[in-house]
């Protein structure tokens, strides 16, 4: 028996964006017909969505929930868990985040994921979960093998520093040679290396040269993690995984233009490589850092400068980056504006609420289509992740995960009207429209301002990358 109908004049499935009804039974679509196919049975509720845009739940494949916030002459803080980023997820219409597993020195990859699984159920997420196993420092020798283990259990991809990031963050970094052997893995087990690529000399080069002119503000930022930086690390990584065929990656936020050239060029000689840019990289530049509590635009690498963020859009425009996602790291204004210095500004961002209307708003106005927005907000995610087509399609088979998105709704974000924090990078900005409704797995959990989910709802998701994404560039 079909438990629910969302009916509407614009649903974007992966064949079509038309007029459709969209039956749901059991969690799942079950047929995707016309408009009125469906006899509505004693029971079976139906959601009039005309005039609205019925699309794929949102997927940020990039956050930082539950995560260690040191606070200078304090105790370690915690960022917000997905509790509350989840829900703030799906008042924004994104269905699915994926999230990560810190493996350290002294436990095994197993023990890791385990622990890190148990920490997500405690705190309770109402929204589908993933998680990247993410690896640090001198790699033990008996680690490559364990990545393995992981990867064949659903944890199908590996997240790598190429840089310490800061001083005060020393053992981050993996270097080259480790780097080579989990290569090696991700191609015979079918993993995807997700990358943080920055070059460690140059950024620690700038470090030492602004702590030397006393010009050591975070608004000179963008002079440390800077172009060049990305420019040679994303060129290094990309070159040695073309040494080891069959290494897919994904680079993460990418933040200037450099970086979305070394792909575009990868991509070209026929390299699976995809790019994911962030939000804030798109719509801030490092002239932000300058505006009252300009810490509040910042994630690491920096900000960048206008013709790097046109860059992106370009990149964004012909799929040379494929997602945009968030960095969320759900924090307090006061603990995100605490540091003041290029050495301890306060990473990620409050936005994952925000981010599918600001990106509709954002791409409709520079010509992009709807399925393009569709795409980079949802669809890629999936496929590149190992989620499709459970998740990020409206198609029969699929997990019946639905973002009914208004343009009626026209809104000023406000932190205050919100549910992540008591600020947000996005205040004042107005959007072109905001979700009416959010349904996951066929509950409607989201109506109007009204939350009707269940805040322990969400569920964890095994994931396999697909051969056709690790074989060559398939989006």
């Amino acid at each position: 028996m079909v438990d629910l109908v969302v009916s509407g004049d614009c649903v974007v499935t992966p064949h079509a964006v038309g007029p459709a009804d969209v039956a749901i039974a059991g969690g799942k679509v079950v047929a995707v017909a016309a408009r009125g196919a469906f006899p509505l049975a004693a029971g079976t509720r139906r959601v009039d969505a005309a005039g609205k845009i019925v699309m794929p739940g949102g997927i940020d494949p990039h956050t930082h929930c539950l995560w260690p916030m040191p606070v200078p002459d304090g105790p370690t803080l915690f960022t917000q868990g997905p509790s509350v980023v989840g829900k703030a997820a799906l008042f924004g219409g994104t269905t699915t985040l994926i999230d990560f597993t810190r493996w350290t020195h002294g436990e095994t990859v197993q023990s890791a994921i385990e622990a890190r699984m148990a920490a997500w159920r405690g705190d309770g997420c109402p929204c589908d979960w993933a998680l990247h196993t993410m690896v640090e420092g001198d790699l033990p020798p008996e680690l490559p093998a364990q990545l393995g283990e992981a990867i064949e259990a659903g944890h199908a991809t590996v997240k790598i520093f190429t840089t310490d990031i800061t001083p005060s963050r020393k053992g981050r970094m993996v270097d080259f040679g480790d780097i080579w052997e989990v290569f090696q893995v991700l191609s015979r087990k079918g993993g995807l290396g997700v990358i943080h690529a920055e070059d460690n000399d140059i950024v620690m080069h700038m470090y030492a040269r602004l702590f030397r002119e006393n010009r050591a503000s975070f608004e000179n930022m963008a002079e440390v993690h800077n172009t060049l930086s990305e420019d040679l690390s994303f060129r290094r990584v990309i070159r040695l995984a073309e040494h080891v065929p069959g290494t897919a990656l994904y680079m993460m936020h990418v933040s200037a233009g450099n970086g979305v050239r070394a792909i575009r060029e990868a991509r070209s000689r026929g390299l699976p490589i995809y790019g994911e840019s962030l939000h804030q990289y798109m719509l801030y530049t490092q002239e932000d850092y300058k505006r009252p509590n300009g810490q509040v635009y910042h994630t690491y690498p920096s900000l960048k400068s206008q013709a790097d963020q046109d860059e992106l859009w370009r990149g964004a425009l012909d799929g040379t980056i494929g997602c945009v996602a968030t960095d969320e790291l759900c924090c307090s204004l006061s603990v995100k504006t605490q540091g003041k210095r290029i050495d301890d500004t306060t990473g990620g961002n409050s936005g994952v609420e925000p981010r599918v209307a600001l990106m509709y708003s954002e791409m409709m106005k520079r010509g992009f289509t709807l399925r393009q927005f569709v795409d980079r907000v949802s669809t890629n995610a999936a496929r590149i992740m190992g989620l499709y087509p459970r998740k990020g399609a409206i198609a029969p088979g699929s997990d019946a995960d639905l973002c009914i998105l208004d343009p009626a709704l026209r809104r000023t974000v406000r932190a205050e009207a919100m549910h992540e924090s008591d600020y947000s990078p996005w205040e004042g900005r107005e959007v072109a429209a905001w979700p009416a409704m959010t349904i996951l797995r066929g509950k409607v959990v989201v109506e109007g301002d009204r939350w009707c989910g269940e805040d322990r709802g969400g569920e964890w998701l095994p994931r396999k990358v697909p051969e056709e994404i690790r074989r060559a560039p398939a989006l």
